[in-house]
């Protein structure tokens, strides 16, 4: 088959623009054998989108259309709107048993429900076994959704795996995901007791074909194919990012009433540990203070006030200002916290590696260039000086005045 050949002056004589007194060409037209030529100020434009006084470019779904220049804001209700995924009959199920602590999916579970819609493919079905506060998951891979009866002692670990293991037995899932953390490793052999069903531990490869770890000081690599009870490992897979599924609630099937007792455990309490003495790698929310910071005392109230772990960056800690084992960075402490408030902090590339592992960042600093303004979700551009007064007033006013 033979294609004409490009004719680089005929197209160039096309795009002429007549009746102007200098020599423009006009690109965009389609020309013999050219393509449309994209406009990026018309992308720009088009992409614009107003939060609050200022302008921010939204480019995530920018060629969902086809069109580069298209807005996703201006259409979220039209034909290219991503349909929700419906599975009718699955051929088998795959479970999961987040640990969602005070209803909020982490994103280790969000990663479990991304590795067990790997296992499920086309034909199965995920379904997330949660507690009754947890969020909607079906944007995140759930096309089922069984709420397990809250437990009398609510921190009883015999109790709540009771209810996973009578909601197993019940719907027979091909195999069940629990998060490699202190809580989902913990319920995820208690229930291989329990069931007396094979536990694979660790998993940093999920395929519906095989499992793969690590052993022998990472030396060796261990591959078995897939067991029915599976935990998986932090960073092991990707979040899911296809099309939403449907996350349908499923009614009670199976006899709850059977479940086993609770043990003798009347009730249960979970104490929170002291903020200011847990260490900064175990923490969950770290307020970090940088050189733009004078005030210290003021800093302390606030971070006590918001029950967060007192941080700081490599210089106050070189200065003697804070202690040594607070210092945040690949040179100090790696965080794993859900939420990273860094006040006067200008982002050193070291102290960033040290907070790359956090799910939120919030920054407050007085440059709007700033790495850690950059890195942030939350960004104030604000002196920290007159934030954490502003910040303590509110929180008064939300405690009537115990702050």
């Amino acid at each position: 088959m033979m294609r004409i050949r490009r004719n680089p002056r005929a197209e160039r004589e096309a795009a002429a623009v007549s009746g102007s007194p200098r020599a423009r060409f006009d690109f965009g037209r389609r020309g013999s054998g050219g393509r449309l030529r994209r406009d990026p100020r018309q992308e720009l434009a088009t992409q614009s989108v107003r939060s609050g006084p200022r302008l921010r470019l939204d480019r995530s779904q920018r060629f969902l259309s086809g069109n580069p220049g298209a807005n996703p804001v201006d259409r979220p209700e039209g034909p290219n709107r991503p349909e929700i995924v419906l599975v009718e009959r699955p051929a088998f199920l795959v479970g999961v048993v987040p640990d969602a602590p005070g209803g909020r999916l982490s994103a280790l579970d969000r990663q479990t429900i991304g590795a067990a819609r790997l296992l499920a493919g086309r034909d199965g079905a995920v379904v997330v076994f949660a507690p009754p506060d947890c969020e909607p998951c079906g944007a995140l891979g759930a096309d089922r959704l069984l709420r397990l009866p809250e437990c009398r002692a609510a921190h009883d670990p015999d109790a709540i795996v009771s209810a996973i293991h009578a909601a197993v037995q019940g719907l027979n899932p091909r195999h069940v995901l629990f998060p490699e953390t202190v809580d989902g490793g913990d319920r995820a052999r208690r229930l291989a007791v329990v069931s007396g069903e094979s536990l694979f531990t660790d998993a940093e490869l999920v395929s519906a074909s095989s499992l793969l770890r690590a052993a022998r000081g990472r030396r060796v690599e261990q591959r078995c194919a897939p067991a029915r009870l599976i935990t998986v490992a932090a960073d092991a897979v990707a979040e899911y990012s296809g099309p939403p599924r449907e996350a349908r609630e499923i009614a009670d099937g199976f006899p709850m009433a059977n479940m086993p007792g609770d043990g003798g455990v009347i009730t249960s309490q979970r104490i929170p540990a002291d903020p200011a003495t847990v260490p900064l790698g175990l923490a969950d929310f770290v307020a970090a203070v940088g050189n733009g910071v004078t005030d210290l005392a003021t800093f302390r109230r606030l971070a006590e006030a918001l029950r967060a772990t007192p941080g700081a960056s490599r210089v106050m800690c070189d200065a003697g200002l804070m202690p040594r084992h607070s210092q945040v960075g690949a040179s100090g402490t790696v965080l794993t916290a859900t939420c990273y408030f860094a006040l006067g902090i200008s982002g050193a590339p070291q102290h960033l590696q040290g907070v790359a592992g956090c799910e939120h960042v919030v920054a407050v600093n007085t440059d709007l260039h700033a790495a850690m303004i950059e890195r942030a979700g939350l960004a104030i551009v604000q002196d920290a000086q007159r934030v954490m007064p502003a910040l303590l007033a509110a929180l008064a006013q939300d405690n009537g005045g115990a702050a």
